[in-house]
């Protein structure tokens, strides 16, 4: 990855700041955008060599100049991670607030939309680059009380195999990665969210998951950047239009 230009949206903690760290520890020029003010100062001053701003993927007005400053500096980009994401609420769709539901559309996939825009025109105009989206296998499946962010998931992967098809002819790939349950603060605070809308404990909710998967596992950042890194190396120079998921195989998500 020496030299690599890499954009991350979301990076300011979880699965974007470790991408962030991986990718920059492998040699790549990183920069990343948070709506999060307080973690892109604490990222400003434990990773300098990070270039890191303060934007609201669902700002338009944010995100361009975030983008603009980038294209300037770098005149180009190689990966582009949209990974910026909302867990969203939790419960039966006919209780759910309609705001809170733009919300969560409005930062999985309108702002997954502004970011790639901006990368398909440099991406075609340099004739290479990898975009690579973060989805969830809950955009492999229907979730019970989880709606709003599920149909988004789902959205990103119609998004991940179109602009393959798109960008493919100009030498540009497109996946997505399908976390499972990944641990971590922003998971516990769904498990919390999503024992109080089906009436069960948080440990059970817990024991669901793992359940859930053939390997009875949670998994970690790192196990979704060793993909990340994975696809955005040499090895991976014909994968494109692919949903990677890396959840220790779901095999139910009730």
């Amino acid at each position: 990855m020496e030299g690599q230009r890499v954009l991350i949206t979301g990076g300011g903690s979880g699965i974007g700041l470790r991408l962030a760290e991986r990718f920059s520890e492998a040699g790549a020029r990183v920069a990343l955008c948070d709506a999060d003010a307080a973690a892109i100062a604490r990222l400003e001053a434990s990773h300098p060599a990070i270039v890191a701003a303060h934007a609201d993927v669902t700002n338009e007005t944010e995100m361009a100049a975030f983008l603009a400053n980038v294209e300037a500096q770098w005149g180009g980009v190689d990966v582009v991670c949209a990974n910026a994401g909302t867990g969203g609420p939790a419960g039966r769709i006919e209780d759910l607030n309609y705001d809170a539901w733009q919300t969560c559309i409005g930062v999985n996939l309108n702002g997954a939309f502004l970011t790639c825009r901006w990368a398909a025109r440099l991406m075609r105009a340099q004739g290479a680059g990898l975009i690579l989206l973060t989805s969830s296998t809950s955009g492999l499946h229907g979730v019970p009380y989880r709606a709003p962010y599920v149909a988004a998931k789902w959205g990103l992967i119609g998004l991940t195999k179109t602009l393959a098809m798109e960008l493919g002819p100009a030498g540009v790939r497109v996946n997505a990665i399908a976390p499972g349950a990944v641990e971590g603060e922003r998971m516990e605070r769904v498990v919390e969210m999503e024992a109080k809308a089906s009436g069960k404990t948080e440990e059970e909710v817990r024991g669901i998951y793992a359940k859930g998967s053939s390997l009875r596992t949670w998994v970690s950042a790192d196990d979704l950047a060793d993909m990340a890194l994975f696809l955005a190396s040499p090895a991976a120079s014909k994968v494109s239009g692919q949903v990677l998921a890396v959840d220790g195989h779901t095999e139910s998500m009730v």
